[in-house]
């Protein structure tokens, strides 16, 4: 195995199925070397197995970068090294353009919060929809906000046109058709809206494939996680059906319904000292629906508690309902803004990426030398809930 140095470190060359696996990530534990990616990269007792069955004269090869922490591992059957040295030289710009198709509940919050939070690290925020005058109104409206005598603080918003959409760094879909009205008896909205949603995130991941779109796609429409894998699949897949791997990287698509399931846990915690633990040892993982786990401890594990407010969490949208409401405000900026901006600026969030074939919820970051998955010794318990959560993904086509 070679390794090729770039400016921000070195990289580790290796030749995964482009099915499964993603194109690069960070070296974070001999393990990732292994067989490929799968749900055990998020079990460090799991890596550490897999990390034995690598040769000796490997890991004192690499040993020194895994130390270093500056070593990405790239995926040679999605680029070349060449090419991933362009990739990864080109992400290191400072203030991003991001771009929104669709300002309805949803997309108008989500602007509305990163206008407001993303001064530091957001160049200018585009927007798309197909009623002119709601861009025109948000275009007006925002651009009115401003801090008196630093006019500049806050980024512009500007109005695109569709063609434009993919000229960016970061591009936001919103949009969504098939919201049960409130007051309508279903128990998972988000599986309802899955068929009507896949058709549009499916159109624009083939339009991210025609113009060559190298930025990141976020997925902030329900159910975040299959359309995660349906953009995937769509943007690499030709008319006849064949999957040929000429569009969109499976780690350019992330998927951002997981923050809000994370603040409801902590909501609740907060509310009832049964569940105090979880709010500086919790960690939620899995999709944006009725496979969430939520663990209330990973050091003093407790399944029973775990589950009841994995359930809490889940119904917390429902009870909102009861009221009279749309539950939006808090996934779009818990889930969307908050944690988009926090994957600009390379912080960890909550997101779901990549992992051997499915779009699985987890702890993550960006960093220089890739993606970065948290990775911790997971109780028994608790990984069987991973497992079981990960095939049900697996099976939604």
């Amino acid at each position: 195995m070679e390794r090729f140095e770039f400016h921000q470190g070195v990289m580790l060359p290796v030749s995964f199925p482009r099915e499964k696996n993603k194109g690069c990530c960070k070296f974070t534990h001999m393990g990732q070397l292994a067989h490929g990616e799968g749900l055990f990269w998020l079990n460090s007792n799991a890596l550490e197995q897999k990390g034995q069955t690598i040769s000796k004269e490997i890991r004192e090869k690499f040993s020194k970068d895994l130390k270093n922490g500056n070593a990405t591992i790239v995926n040679l059957n999605w680029g070349t090294v060449e090419q991933w040295k362009k990739r990864l030289e080109n992400g290191q710009t400072q203030k991003k353009r991001v771009h929104l198709l669709a300002l309805g509940d949803v997309g108008s919050t989500v602007l509305t919060a990163l206008k407001l939070l993303g001064g530091d690290c957001i160049h200018t925020l585009g927007i798309y929809d197909v009623n002119e005058n709601v861009c025109k109104r948000w275009e007006s409206e925002l651009n009115q906000a401003a801090f008196p005598w630093a006019y500049d603080r806050l980024p512009q918003v500007v109005i695109l046109k569709e063609d434009e959409l993919f000229d960016c760094d970061l591009f936001v879909f919103c949009a969504s058709k098939g919201i049960p009205p409130v007051g309508t008896e279903v128990k998972d909205v988000r599986m309802v809206q899955f068929e009507a949603n896949r058709g549009i995130i499916s159109l624009f991941a083939k339009k991210a494939r025609a113009s060559g779109f190298e930025g990141l796609f976020a997925v902030v429409s329900d159910p975040v996680d299959p359309l995660c894998k349906a953009a995937f699949l769509a943007s690499n897949t030709l008319e006849n059906g064949a999957f040929d791997g000429n569009g969109l990287r499976p780690e350019q698509i992330q998927g951002y319904g997981l923050g809000v399931m994370n603040a409801r846990a902590a909501y609740y915690a907060k509310k009832d000292v049964r569940f105090a633990s979880f709010l500086k040892e919790g960690r939620v993982y899995g999709p944006h629906g009725q496979d969430l786990v939520i663990a209330n401890s990973i050091t003093a594990y407790d399944e029973s508690l775990s589950k009841e407010l994995t359930r809490l969490a889940i119904d917390a949208n429902l009870r909102t309902r009861e009221l009279g409401f749309k539950p939006y405000v808090a996934p779009a900026i818990s889930s969307a803004a908050i944690s988009l901006l926090l994957t600009l600026r390379g912080e960890w969030h909550y997101s779901s990426n990549y992992l051997g074939g499915v779009y699985m919820g987890c702890k993550n970051r960006t960093t220089p030398w890739g993606l970065e998955m948290e990775s911790l010794p997971l109780p028994e318990q608790l990984y069987a809930r991973l497992e079981k959560a990960y095939r049900g993904l697996e099976v939604i086509q």
